[in-house]
């Protein structure tokens, strides 16, 4: 039942336009499901199916991923709070990136988005460097499918930047909390040590590659996004529909966690890597609770991490980045696909080789 349920979140939203329109409720209702199915497995010393935790999480992930001053920040807050900042104050914001590309040319200003928002978001949060990445290519005078690719290529950057520090996403903060005890003490700086000499060159190729495609794709013709005419009704309605998605990926995450814990935990690291590539629909960050811990070695916890990062770009619900941009952009599940999948699989191609041959050859 699991293995059909992980076969239609998959294809659903490339065959069924209603399901596009309506990915949210149609994740949810697939969440609702798997996390029933879970409940009839059998995992010595785990606990599936429905629990007041799995539903108290789902209820709270999109509303607290952090705390300042002692107040909980989530997702779902700070798309409705930025929601608000534009919607109020549009056009300066607009008019003040428009001025930005006029002077240092449309090619510099892509490169420098998608370097400075691949090496920040680690800082910043991956959420607030797609809310930026979505406004300035919105302002950019560029046609609609250079700006789903240089979308797509963005996000990339931003889900491998923001695996660098716990403050960037909850697959780094996972990690970094399973492996703070012995035998490797994690801390603030554990991945940017274990990832920065994979990731930061990531960071900076993906930002050539945008810089490449604008030029090769041709800007003759450029337009504009649609005027900003969004309504208070719209903001609102947008920031409920990451709510509603950020939830789904939790009971999701959790409802598939007898096939991971099953199956997918116990394969060797050359095809776990591979496995991995299924965080392009699953909350990575759930498979990162299940796969990392301290047993493993310091080779697994870089392949593992990279694998999932890397795959997140994928496809829409793979990463936040993605899910806040394709709504904002409206970006369909076929167009983020038809660019991110061939990208996700030679960005895997290329970081398998680079990990595991100098593993072979004894390196």
């Amino acid at each position: 039942g699991l293995f059909a349920i992980f076969l239609v979140v998959l294809v659903g939203p490339f065959r069924v336009r209603a399901i596009e329109h309506n990915l949210e409720p149609f994740l949810l209702l697939m969440g609702i499901i798997a996390l029933t199915i879970a409940g009839f497995a059998v995992i010595p010393g785990e606990t599936t199916g429905w629990t007041l935790a799995i539903v108290e999480e789902a209820l709270t992930s999109p509303l607290h991923i952090t705390e300042i001053l002692g107040v909980p920040i989530g997702i779902f807050q700070i798309v409705l709070l930025v929601g608000l900042i534009i919607y109020r104050w549009h056009g300066p914001i607009h008019a003040a990136i428009g001025r930005m590309a006029e002077i240092l040319s449309l090619r510099v200003t892509v490169a420098l988005l998608i370097l400075v928002l691949g090496l920040i978001s680690s800082i910043v949060s991956a959420i607030i460097a797609a809310i930026i990445l979505v406004e300035v290519l919105c302002v950019l005078p560029i046609e609609r499918r250079p700006r789903v690719e240089l979308t797509v290529i963005a996000c990339f950057a931003i889900g491998l930047g923001a695996a660098l520090t716990p403050l960037g996403e909850p697959l780094s903060t996972i990690a970094v909390s399973k492996l703070s005890g012995p035998p490797y003490f994690a801390d603030f700086f554990f991945l940017i040590d274990l990832l920065g000499i994979y990731i930061v060159p990531g960071i900076v190729a993906f930002a050539l590659l945008g810089m490449y495609r604008v030029q090769s794709l041709g800007t003759s013709a450029r337009v504009a996004c649609e005027p900003y005419t969004e309504t208070l009704r719209d903001v609102i309605l947008r920031a409920a529909r990451v709510y509603v998605f950020i939830a789904a990926l939790v009971l999701l995450g959790e409802g598939f966690k007898p096939i991971i814990l099953k199956y997918i935990a116990l394969v060797p690291a050359e095809l776990l890597y591979w496995i991995n590539t299924v965080s392009a629909i699953l909350d990575n960050a759930t498979l990162t609770a299940a796969e990392i811990g301290p047993y493993l070695s310091i080779f697994q916890i870089r392949a593992l991490l990279m694998a999932l990062v890397v795959a997140g770009g994928m496809l829409i619900p793979g990463n936040i980045p993605n899910i806040i941009a394709a709504g904002k952009l409206r970006i369909t599940s076929k167009e983020w696909a038809r660019v991110g999948v061939p990208i996700g699989i030679a960005a895997l191609g290329i970081y398998f080789a680079i990990l595991f041959i100098p593993q072979y050859l004894g390196f």
